[in-house]
């Protein structure tokens, strides 16, 4: 099981918008994978963005102290970003780090490593990429997952949307899965509901 957080900050005039955050983790207790979890922030500010991140996680993973990114895909890396009681320091690795991951530090705890969903992510695909960063069986690294979602949206384009869809819920359980008996089945919410 993952774990979704979808919270909205606390405070009211952050920005871009005070909208909930888009975070899934990895189950505790799953083998260590190559990523603890997906992050789909709203915009590539990390200065409006990291502080409602940092605010979750510092309760379920011990104060967060420095973040590390790869510049290639955040137009300003600040030094340092402010959190609720708290300065976080802001790296970057060029080479030595996956453009689209983020590394969390905490010094109480350890370290831990998100995807970065991009921000013009389409819902469907983000909800597909959230799925894969948490599977405990998964060995892709960040930019592998990337890479797998670009190219199953060029094949679902190259093939003709419906049939290919219907090839991947078939090969995933579809026509022969079966929910049990009461069992609630939650959609993956779009945008407009408040994802």
């Amino acid at each position: 099981m993952t774990a979704t957080i979808l919270l909205t900050p606390a405070v009211e005039d952050r920005t871009p918008s005070s909208s909930p955050l888009r975070l899934v983790l990895a189950p505790l207790g799953t083998a260590p994978a190559l990523i603890d979890g997906a992050w789909w922030p709203r915009s590539r500010s990390l200065t409006a963005e990291l502080p409602a991140l940092i605010e979750v996680l510092d309760p379920l993973w011990g104060r967060i102290t420095r973040v590390t990114v790869n510049p290639t895909f955040w137009p300003v890396v600040p030094r340092k970003v402010p959190v609720q009681g708290h300065v976080v320091h802001v790296g970057w690795f060029e080479a030595e780090q996956d453009p689209h991951k983020l590394l969390l530090l905490s010094y109480t705890v350890g370290r831990w490593d998100l995807l970065v969903i991009p921000p013009e992510t389409e819902p469907a695909i983000a909800a597909r990429l959230m799925a894969a960063a948490t599977d405990p069986s998964g060995s892709l690294t960040a930019t592998g997952l990337i890479h797998e979602a670009e190219a199953f949206v060029a094949a679902e384009a190259a093939a003709g949307s419906g049939s290919l869809r219907e090839a991947v819920w078939d090969s995933e359980g579809g026509h022969a899965a079966r929910t049990p008996a009461g069992a609630a089945i939650d959609p993956v919410p779009t945008p407009a509901q408040g994802m």
